[in-house]
């Protein structure tokens, strides 16, 4: 069965996926990156198992949003889907997820620490730290994995307004998980969320510290986010990676 989504969005999926290794956020087929069309009720994600280097349009697999059941494609979706699905359906302000196995972030959620804010790189793009959710129980890796995965980023952050503020968790012993408006800006918050765990790890290794004063932490994050925010050019674009 054929579902129509909105247009553009299985290509900026495919653009997003792409620019995973380019990123150097992967390792092998380490990374997925999902886009919603919510109008439709479904979402559009990476294949389970794909090299990058050999993913196309036509491998891409559309899931509906309700019940997870997949309406487009040969191949079976990432592994991961069904914790995307969890995030948009308890965050409507998610537009596209996207989940790696980057290096730095991962040693923070294996250390099953949060990523501090340690300065204002972290303060341009998350207001708070980059939380680290609880390790799942035995009967939650037991039975709908991957769907109680997403559970315990909800249960960490709490709501949407939170959601959008620190678009990122780390889940307990696994990796990033990073949202956004949409899949490109999911991955633009992956890139960010390691550049920021390798940042800190690099402070952390020359001594402890604590943050800069909030006042400057705030700036730096309302510049760029909010009614008053003032940076860029919003006619400008990027491609990340």
């Amino acid at each position: 069965m054929t579902v129509p989504v909105r247009d553009g969005l299985r290509e900026e999926v495919l653009a997003a996926n792409l620019a995973i290794p380019r990123a150097g956020l992967a390792t092998l087929t380490w990374g997925n990156v999902s886009g919603v069309d919510r109008e439709a009720g479904v979402f559009v994600i990476k294949p389970s198992g794909v090299p990058y280097e050999d993913l196309t349009l036509d491998h891409l697999v559309t899931v509906r949003l309700s019940d997870g059941a997949v309406v487009e494609g040969d191949l079976r979706p990432s592994t991961d889907t069904e914790t995307h699905r969890c995030l948009y359906l308890a965050f409507p302000s998610v537009g596209g997820v996207t989940h790696t196995h980057s290096t730095h972030a991962v040693a923070f959620a294996q250390a099953h620490r949060d990523i501090p804010v340690l300065g204002t790189t972290h303060a341009d793009t998350f207001n708070g730290p980059v939380p680290v959710t609880r390790d799942l129980t035995a009967e939650e890796c037991a039975k709908d994995y991957e769907y109680n995965t997403g559970r315990v980023i909800v249960d960490t952050l709490k709501d949407d307004r939170k959601a959008v503020e620190v678009p990122a968790a780390l889940v307990a012993g696994h990796g990033p998980f990073t949202w956004g408006a949409t899949a490109r800006k999911s991955l633009e918050h992956a890139i960010i969320c390691e550049a920021v765990a390798d940042i800190a790890l690099h402070t952390l290794s020359l001594a402890p510290t604590a943050p800069p004063p909030p006042h400057l932490l705030d700036r730096h994050y309302t510049r760029k986010h909010g009614p008053d925010a003032y940076y860029g050019n919003p006619d400008a674009t990027s491609t990340p990676g």
